[in-house]
This record gives structure tokens, sequence and C-alpha cells, in this order.
């Protein structure tokens, strides 16, 4: 089993869509992760160990910003 964050010291609330939290838990189902935060907690920190990495492409970046356009969290 994934460890989960043992204390909400130095934490930080965020808010997903629920579609996102729903798409999470359903990956979750036979996975060594007990919670929602502990994958998303699992998944950040890996993509933050490879800073250098190659990064978004063009259409990558596109469609991500096309996606937060209809969520509503850019304009």
């Amino acid at each position: 089993m994934v460890p989960t964050p043992t204390s909400p010291e130095g934490s930080r609330t965020i808010r997903l869509p629920a579609e996102t939290v729903r798409a999470i838990e359903a990956r979750l189902e036979g996975s060594a992760f007990d919670s929602v935060d502990a994958f998303v907690a699992f998944v950040l920190a890996r993509l933050l160990e490879s800073p250098g990495g190659p990064g978004l492409t063009e259409e990558d970046e596109r469609t991500l910003k096309e996606r937060l356009r209809s969520l509503g969290y850019i304009d």
C-alpha cells in the first residue's frame, strides 16, 4: 500500500473537478493507493522529480489550454 501523508501540517487543499475525481477513483480500484489524495500527491511528486524532462509538446499545451478554458480556469 502506498503511504499517505500522515500530517496535514504543511499541506494545502486544492479543488479538482468532480469528473477528474471520479476518473481517479476509477483508477484507484485494484491499485496500491488508498485515496485520491495519495494518488494525486504521488503523481505530482513524480512529475516534479524530473524538472528538466521533455515537457509538453505544442499540441499538448494547446490541448491543455483548451481543456482549462472549457473548465473555466482560464479565459
